[in-house]
């Protein structure tokens, strides 16, 4: 009974000794174990640590790897790995990437449906993606034979001698059809002849000082002279619908003249030199607020026709020499400065008015057949508008308002302003 009692007691110190090895070596795992997180924590930091955007490896690019999307709390990314993953060393997740690149379509696929899988890119730097170089085919080849004799479609006026200027109205087969259609808007674009008489505080010699000004704000910056006409027909319209106020008709002047100048010119003046020449008057705002006050009771419709308009086309159906050229086109911005008694007439009518007495004034003509037929004018219809003109001819050398003579007075129109015109007119 002994031994076996010291068997027994043997056993069990030994079973002890056994569990307290196990624990032992638990232990000490469990030590290690910790030390491995620790020192593998002080090498990858937490992601509470990181900025927004971490620094950037100068590895070659790999595929993106797919895993699963995580929301983060405030300015923090997550690259290393997401909670779904439970260690470094499990498959990535099968959804879709959270950032990927997208590949340009062509135009008119919008319409299409956009397909759900993902272009691969190739990243050699010699190596296209062939999803974008099957968009982008190249064009194909032109064989033309090249002959010493083949023209260029280019106009080398430009390059081999002074630019030829371009004149739509010498487009023969439209010619008919572009002046009925001139004709058919001067009607809708005609201001009311006796406006002014509805004007409280303006009056003729208001309106003839500002056209005088615009006249001079034209050759201070070289604009067209189709500028001032429609500036002139733009201020006569607004005032035909609106009442101003003296202190604000140059105000109104300096609106229609930026339109005109941004409907006509090329290279118009900004808003400040507008501004500037009204010697700051009226402010930048004002300026503005104004065009869009003239654009409303316009209705936005500033393709008007102009005496100029008329007086191009009738130079090309009866030519003739430059000096009478340029006295027309000084006789009719004659009739821009006074609209009493100019505006009764369609501007058709005054450039007719305007050309036969210029040709009868230095060439001693008169108005041909083929203008009559071209009109529909006669002679005998122009003659009160003729007669009108004639006198502002007469008393323009006596005018309050002498802008119009001086710029005629240059070179450029054959100084024209200093011809004396006719005492009486004596037209077949």
């Amino acid at each position: 009974m002994s031994s076996v009692g010291q068997t027994q007691g043997s056993a069990v110190q030994d079973s002890g000794a056994d569990i307290h090895n196990q624990e032992n070596m638990l232990s000490r795992l469990r030590g290690a174990a910790k030390n491995r997180i620790e020192n593998r924590e002080n090498v990858n930091p937490k992601p509470g640590n990181r900025t927004v955007l971490g620094a950037l490896e100068n590895n070659q690019r790999r595929q993106p790897v797919l895993r699963g999307a995580k929301q983060v709390s405030g300015p923090q990314i997550i690259a290393c790995k997401s909670e779904e993953h439970g260690s470094f060393g499990e498959k990535p997740s099968t959804r879709p990437p959270a950032f990927q690149i997208h590949v340009d379509e062509p135009d008119g696929a919008c319409s299409k449906k956009p397909s759900t899988k993902r272009a691969t890119m190739d990243c050699s730097p010699l190596t296209l993606n062939p999803t974008v170089t099957r968009l982008r085919q190249p064009l194909a080849t032109i064989d033309l034979p090249v002959e010493a004799s083949f023209d260029s479609p280019m106009d080398m006026s430009i390059i081999e001698s002074e630019e030829r200027p371009t004149n739509l109205n010498e487009v023969s087969d439209y010619a008919a059809e572009i002046h009925a259609h001139l004709r058919e808007m001067e009607f809708k674009s005609k201001p009311k002849a006796g406006y002014m008489k509805k004007q409280p505080d303006i009056t003729n010699s208001m309106r003839a000082i500002l056209v005088d000004w615009l006249v001079e704000v034209g050759e201070e910056y070289k604009l067209q002279n189709e500028t001032l006409y429609l500036a002139v027909n733009y201020i006569d319209r607004f005032l035909s619908s609106m009442s101003v106020l003296r202190g604000k008709l140059q105000l109104v002047g300096t609106a229609a003249m930026l339109l005109a100048s941004k409907f006509e010119e090329i290279y118009p003046p900004e808003v400040a030199e507008f501004v500037y020449i009204t010697d700051d008057t009226y402010t930048k705002k004002q300026v503005l607020r104004m065009e869009h006050l003239v654009l409303t009771v316009l209705s936005f419709d500033l393709a008007a026709p102009t005496i100029n308009q008329f007086l191009t086309q009738y130079f090309l159906h009866q030519p003739v020499s430059s000096k009478v050229e340029s006295l027309s086109m000084f006789l009719g911005e004659l009739s821009l400065v006074d609209c009493d008694p100019f505006l009764k007439y369609l501007p058709s009518q005054t450039a007719a008015a305007a050309f036969i007495l210029a040709n009868h004034t230095i060439a001693g003509g008169s108005w041909s057949k083929a203008l009559v037929e071209m009109t529909g004018y006669t002679l005998e219809d122009l003659m009160p508008c003729i007669q009108d003109l004639h006198q502002t001819y007469l008393g323009a050398a006596q005018h309050t308002q002498q802008a119009v003579r001086e710029k005629y007075k240059g070179s450029k129109y054959h100084e024209v302003s200093l011809i004396e015109p006719p005492e009486k007119l004596m037209l077949n």
